[in-house]
């Protein structure tokens, strides 16, 4: 999963090309469909039979994307829900997003290595939008797919690396759960949308397929205990 973007690499902002059925059918035959599914698939593998406390290399890119997390969850703390009619969707969530947009550049500067602040413009809309969305003030899956592509970018760009592969999963996208579940709970958001059978949670996804991976080989140690 080694770079594969050049040094002369221009980088665009995304912008939002699904709007539609037709647009779905497009996105599943896109190099950048399969790209996802190929990123969940390595890292599927890379945490098979792998706790969360398993020793692992902690790139300074792994350290600063887990305290890029960490600092999200102390603005949780100073935007304390405020008192309102509603029972969900705590209004206090879109200042706390508000925040989050507007320094989501500074962010990932602090958080990644000068050569790699080129990509940032491009990056940081992932990050951003991983968190839910600040008018219905819900999160889903989507929200989800946001961040996991942003992970999916930083080995693209080179700054996490092969061996960066397990703490990816155990280090930055455990704390990011954490911070998530957090923000489900304090602001009272709205599962975005209802999978009903498609899904085992409202809020989350990949965590069943990496968290299944790594329980391979532990149901036959149990048994043979």
């Amino acid at each position: 999963m080694d770079s594969v973007v050049s040094e002369d690499h221009e980088y665009l902002v995304p912008k939002r090309a699904i709007t539609s059925v037709e647009d779905m059918q497009i996105w599943e035959k896109s190099e950048a469909y399969f790209e996802y599914l190929g990123f969940i698939m390595a890292l599927n593998e890379a945490v098979k039979g792998k706790s969360l406390s398993v020793e692992c290399p902690e790139s300074d890119v792994t350290k600063g994307m887990v305290s890029l997390l960490d600092k999200l969850d102390v603005w949780i703390e100073e935007t304390p829900p405020i008192e309102q009619p509603q029972r969900f969707g705590n209004q206090a969530f879109r200042t706390w997003y508000k925040r989050v947009k507007e320094g989501a550049m500074q962010l990932l500067q602090e958080a990644l290595p000068g050569r790699f602040h080129r990509a940032v413009p491009e990056i940081m809309l992932y990050l951003s939008e991983g968190f839910g969305n600040s008018t219905r003030i819900d999160y889903g899956t989507g929200h989800e797919m946001s961040f996991i592509m942003l992970m999916c970018c930083l080995f693209k760009i080179g700054s996490l690396l092969e061996e960066d592969k397990v703490a990816a999963v155990t280090r930055i996208f455990n704390r990011y759960l954490l911070l998530v579940r957090k923000l489900q709970l304090t602001y009272r958001m709205e599962p975005a949308g209802s999978h009903g059978v498609w899904s085992l949670d409202d809020y989350q996804f990949v965590p069943f397929i990496w968290g299944s991976s790594q329980l391979v080989g532990l149901y036959l140690c149990v048994l043979l205990l």
